[in-house]
């Protein structure tokens, strides 16, 4: 009911019932002048000592009303219009007792101002709700309705206005009769009337207001995707300057070294080996491209094989035997871990294989001769979890801020092994999180490292 008041939305609660008091100060302010004229009009008619009690009392009441209402505005926010909505009832009913009072000391039926009910009935149904506004109508029919008949069965005495009616118009039971029939009427049609038109102004207030909410919403939505976009933007401009580099420097490699045979600038004994340094160059490129390919392939999710149940554990042992020679290359420590009954997951066996490929060949290449490299592979209530880990050259906590970024390889990484396109590390990234896993990293310089990844188990 609290938002009954608010029928238009650049006014408040506080507002709306503050208007109410000033519209009061000038109903008295109208009385006042109505008395005045009323004397000189009805001569000896009016009770004006009366008269000017009342309105006296209506004053003396606004100010009361006018003192609650700046209390009631400084009240505490809960709660708050729920006060101010009880606080519009009360000022409503008082209204329309103190008009029913002045209109019996002021002819009663007899005086036209009893349309001003019609007001207060049509504030009630702009300000409340329909049923209230259907109650302030039966209010004011009954409290004029009693008034009349009590003036008409002579509980009360009647002023009569000398000269401006019959004086025995207020005992006609016709007439009565009519004139409350026709007020009657009239005040529960304008409720209804009046209360239609706020309902529905209320309800295009509420579709606006939702409109607008909805506005800011997608307005934000749309910041953060515009946003989202000029990340992707810079992103993907940096990307291509990073692949035209890498690119770049090989090819112009290989053809000084074709340049050089060709300008006759290499002796025959020489040329075998210029040779064998454009084919390294040319597989260096060759392994950046197929890089490239694949970062394509796991952004296009479309390109990709539909996924299957892969045993990760048999995956691993494919992976291993051929890593092992390497290792033995290195007089390394190499070893595997696989807990019993592993469960499979749902990928694709390719992308499985790369996974484990490009992590434990990275281990084996950054670990210095005669170092360790273990690879576990186990299970959680969720997850299969796969680890590899290292006592190679390690990171610091800066670097392994950008491990996952493409083309980023560490100055130590760089200097132990020259070749790598830096793609690897970003290319598990993606394919650990396609399938709705993760992967971190854990790595001391100087220490090693300890890379690990989690894939959801098949269900």
């Amino acid at each position: 009911m609290t938002e009954q008041l608010s029928l238009f939305p650049q006014l408040s609660l506080k507002e709306r019932t503050d208007q109410l008091i000033e519209f009061r100060w000038l109903f008295v302010v109208g009385a006042l002048i109505g008395i005045s004229i009323g004397n000189l009009v009805f001569p000896e008619s009016l009770p004006i000592p009366i008269l000017l009690v009342i309105t006296a009392a209506m004053a003396i009441g606004n100010g009361l009303l006018w003192w609650y209402a700046r209390r009631l505005a400084a009240s505490p926010a809960e709660g708050r219009e729920a006060r101010y909505l009880r606080f519009a009832h009360v000022q409503i009913v008082l209204d329309i007792v103190a008009l029913t009072v002045l209109l019996h000391f002021t002819g009663g039926i007899e005086n036209p101002l009893y349309l001003l009910y019609i007001v207060y009935v049509t504030v009630a149904s702009i300000l409340l709700a329909r049923l209230y506004s259907f109650l302030y109508a039966g209010l004011s029919t009954a409290l004029f309705s009693g008034l009349v008949l009590a003036e008409y069965w002579q509980f009360i005495p009647h002023v009569h206005l000398a000269g401006f009616v019959s004086p025995q118009r207020y005992q006609r039971g016709l007439y009565v009769t009519v004139v409350l029939f026709a007020l009657g009427f009239t005040l529960f049609f304008c409720a209804y009337l009046a209360s239609s038109i706020a309902e529905m102004l209320r309800r295009r207030e509420k579709e606006l207001l939702e409109a607008n909410l909805s506005c800011e919403m997608r307005a934000g939505e749309l910041a953060k995707l515009n946003a989202r976009l000029a990340e992707l933007d810079k992103s993907r401009s940096q990307f291509i300057r990073l692949v035209t580099h890498e690119l770049r420097a090989p090819v112009a490699a290989i053809q000084s070294y074709l340049r050089l045979i060709l300008d006759g600038y290499v002796p025959p004994e020489k040329q075998r080996e210029i040779i064998e340094k454009s084919e390294r160059r040319a597989l260096e490129q060759l392994a950046l491209i197929s890089d490239l390919l694949e970062l394509a392939r796991l952004q296009d999710r479309r390109a990709e094989a539909e996924p299957e149940l892969v045993d990760v554990a048999a995956v691993l042992r494919s992976v291993t035997d051929l890593m092992q020679a390497r290792a033995e290359d290195k007089d390394l420590l190499f070893s595997v871990q696989i807990e019993p009954n592993v469960p499979p997951v749902r990928a694709t066996p390719e992308h499985i294989k790369q996974l484990w490929t490009n992590l434990i060949s990275n281990a084996i290449k950054y670990t210095e001769p005669g170092g360790i490299v273990v690879v576990t592979l186990s299970q959680n209530p969720n997850y299969v979890v796969g680890t590899v880990r290292d006592t190679g050259i390690g990171m610091t906590p800066e670097q392994m801020s950008h491990l996952f970024e493409e083309f980023y390889r560490t100055e130590e990484a760089k200097a132990m092994e020259r070749q790598g396109t830096g793609l690897g590390l970003a290319i598990v990234k993606r394919i650990v999180e396609s399938y709705g896993g993760r992967i971190w990293v854990e790595s001391e310089k100087g220490k090693g490292s300890k890379f690990s990844f989690a894939l959801p188990k098949a269900m």
